[in-house]
């Protein structure tokens, strides 16, 4: 089966899906059986991977290390053309649709497409919407993009439906890593109801609380990365997927 039609199945099937992002810079090699066999042990959907900078971590090692612990998706997160690999099950195809760059809605994707044939990656096409989180993330900087304000849905729907008719296959609604506020709950309503295509929501989720607020709200698939970070946190990745999966008769 196919990536993306074993996420609609998980959607379906569980109303919502939780991914894990892991940046290869923040997860040391040390800790990634231990975190990887909690993870899916949790009921983890899948592990999304990549980072913006790669100052020390082994992109590649880490896919093969993943790879080799689990059977559930692995797709790359890229933060740049490097991040591209054929021992993932797929990548994000991202085209930061926020912004007016043109290198990240189309320049970096011309660069990334042959390695992405070599590799036989399944390329998931995602218009990726940055979302003003109080703070400056990483994604806004990197990507010399301005977020979507906050108080502006209307901004962020007319953005995602065109995403859809340009035939993409997911959008992402990205408050970033570390955010200080979350993607507005009233943001991820409208543009959930007006779409027919998942949407996925990221970046400032540190509760359960948070992420049962994102799918009641129409979040089709919940990405954390920095809270799960600090592995004081691993405890409560169950209680995590507990919240995403709402339909009734799913237990983790």
């Amino acid at each position: 089966m196919k990536t993306y039609d074993r996420i609609l199945s998980t959607i379906k099937d569980k109303g919502a899906a939780f991914f894990i992002l892991v940046d290869p810079d923040k997860l040391g090699s040390e800790k990634i059986e231990e975190f990887i066999k909690l993870s899916e042990a949790s009921d983890v959907d899948g592990f999304l991977v990549g980072g913006s900078l790669m100052m020390s971590g082994d992109f590649e090692s880490l896919l093969i290390k993943i790879k080799s612990l689990t059977s559930l998706p692995v797709i790359i997160f890229p933060g740049n053309v490097a991040q591209v690999s054929k021992y993932a099950d797929a990548i994000l195809f991202i085209s930061v649709i926020s912004g007016r760059n043109p290198e990240h809605l189309i320049g970096k994707h011309i660069l990334a497409a042959p390695f992405i044939k070599k590799s036989n990656l399944e390329a998931l096409g995602t218009g990726y919407i940055l979302i003003d989180s109080g703070s400056t993330t990483t994604a806004v900087y990197m990507s010399g993009s301005h977020p979507i304000p906050r108080d502006k849905p209307e901004i962020a729907l007319a953005t995602a439906l065109a995403a859809e008719y340009l035939g993409m296959k997911f959008v992402y609604l990205e408050a970033g890593s570390g955010a200080k506020y979350s993607v507005p709950n009233e943001m991820i309503n409208i543009v959930s109801k007006n779409l027919s295509i998942p949407v996925i929501v990221g970046g400032g989720l540190r509760t359960p609380d948070d992420v049962s607020d994102k799918v009641k709200n129409g979040a089709s698939i919940i990405v954390v990365g920095n809270f799960f970070e600090d592995e004081r946190n691993w405890s409560s990745i169950k209680d995590f997927t507990y919240a995403t999966h709402i339909k009734k008769g799913i237990t983790v």
